[in-house]
């Protein structure tokens, strides 16, 4: 990283960016271990555990890109007002975000539940019975945390946008701790299953969500919840915060269906192709913590460069960020290959479930060091300048094409099975990483001003 420290006009010395930077890589990092904690220690109860785990996970993540976009725009706007010096109106900002994603995520927690058979029975086709009962049982107990899974993530955008990433890693460390120790006692103390893993999460994210609250209610922050707070909602600023939040929410939600979609794919399969599918995902998901970690600076960064009409400085801090995102996401990359067969091992898995996860896997961080960056990194930049419409049509489109229709292609017509499902995965990185980058190029998101 070159040296920007005494440059004139920077809003974020190296220093800041670090400091910035790396407590996000390593709350990705324990975000991610929480997910590895679950399957590794499911794994022992057996291989229809984990199958039923990864499928309901995948409802989950779905809540959480859904919480996380909508944290986003709150974020982005907060940003905005904090880069015109406008510090109370990014405090009220704060207020009708977490009472905007609390309301939501209520109703939508109350929907899940009314619609488990649909959701078990249809989303996820047919899938043999042990998987079933697993993910039924997992799916009553972690769809209780989706309220305190939008408050996490609203507090923690909160934060971040004033550059204060290590409250969410903080947090992250509790939740890994509360949830690593909660699984070990209830699976291997108790003799639980698929509940061992789904108990300690619930857990751990009521607590977390509730300390979030209280740290964001402190007055002494830049950006703070209201001391005397009013539960109403103001119209200007919820449709500022959904003018980000609901493309973003819309492409998130849409990403994380076509994964759903891809899952009931992948399901036809076989038991070893789920379980290979599943460990392939949480491993995959370690590869790319750096990167999602870097995603998220170029939020908070490009949007306080936005918020000051500095679209010089947007520029600079993308492309600087853009290359720590290539260089950590190398290094990471590196050392998973050097133990890729040591994580395959820890999950006991038969020699064909082991074939397949390793073919995968050795695919993906091909593709991870290479597609990945331009494709996830440059959007955050328009995110942050509110060309999220752009964003949110291109990343549908090719999810749908690439993805969906990809994974149809190379799985079932070509017989590739669940590797061709990843390779049509990677199609789409590609596609959306041309047609994001050129967009940047050309400039048009520097003309969308929302505040």
């Amino acid at each position: 990283m070159e040296n920007t420290d005494n440059v004139p006009n920077r809003m974020f010395s190296n220093k800041d960016l670090a400091k910035l930077i790396i407590p996000l890589i390593i709350e990705q990092m324990l975000t991610v271990t929480v997910g590895l904690a679950d399957s590794i220690m499911t794994s022992s109860v057996g291989e229809e555990a984990v199958s039923g785990v990864s499928l309901v996970d995948s409802v989950m993540v779905l809540m959480i890109n859904l919480f996380s976009a909508l944290a986003t725009g709150g974020a982005v706007v907060a940003g905005q007002f904090l880069g015109q010096r406008k510090n109370v109106m990014a405090c009220k900002t704060a207020d009708q975000l977490i009472l905007f994603i609390i309301s939501l995520s209520v109703v939508i927690m109350g929907g899940i539940y009314a619609c488990r058979n649909f959701i078990l029975n249809v989303v996820f086709g047919n899938i043999e019975p042990g998987v079933m009962h697993n993910a039924e049982i997992y799916l009553l107990i972690v769809t209780a945390s989706i309220p305190f899974i939008a408050v996490y993530n609203g507090c923690a955008a909160l934060f971040r946008i004033m550059g204060n990433s290590k409250i969410s890693m903080n947090m992250s460390m509790l939740m890994n701790g509360i949830n690593i120790v909660g699984n070990a006692i209830l699976i291997y103390g108790f003799g639980f299953g698929v509940e061992g893993a789904a108990i300690p999460t619930l857990v751990s994210r009521i607590v977390a969500a509730i300390a979030m609250l209280v740290l964001i209610g402190k007055q002494n922050q830049v950006v703070h919840l209201s001391k005397h707070r009013h539960f109403r909602f103001k119209g200007y600023l919820i449709q500022k915060i959904l003018h980000i939040g609901i493309p973003n929410g819309i492409e998130n939600s849409m990403f994380q269906l076509g994964r759903i979609m891809v899952l009931s794919i992948v399901a036809g399969f076989g038991t070893s192709s789920i379980t290979a599918n599943a460990i392939g995902n949480v491993v995959a998901s370690f590869e790319l913590i750096p990167g999602i970690g870097v995603g998220f600076a170029v939020l908070t960064v490009v949007s306080r460069c936005i918020g000051a009409g500095d679209n010089e400085a947007a520029r600079y801090y993308t492309k600087k960020l853009l290359k720590v995102a290539y260089a950590s996401l190398i290094a990471l990359n590196i050392i998973v290959v050097m133990i890729l067969p040591l994580i395959i091992q820890v999950y006991h898995l038969t020699p064909e479930t082991a074939a397949i996860t390793r073919k995968i896997l050795l695919y993906h961080t091909l593709c991870c060091v290479t597609i990945w960056p331009p494709a996830f990194t440059i959007p955050n930049t328009l995110r942050a300048a509110n060309d999220v419409k752009y964003c949110m049509v291109v990343a549908t489109a090719t999810m749908w094409i690439f993805r969906i229709f990809c994974s149809v292609v190379l799985g079932k017509w070509f017989g590739l099975g669940v590797f061709g499902v990843w390779v049509a995965m990677t199609l789409d990185w590609v596609f959306r990483g041309i047609l994001f980058v050129k967009r940047y190029v050309q400039g048009q998101w520097e003309r969308r001003a929302l505040i």
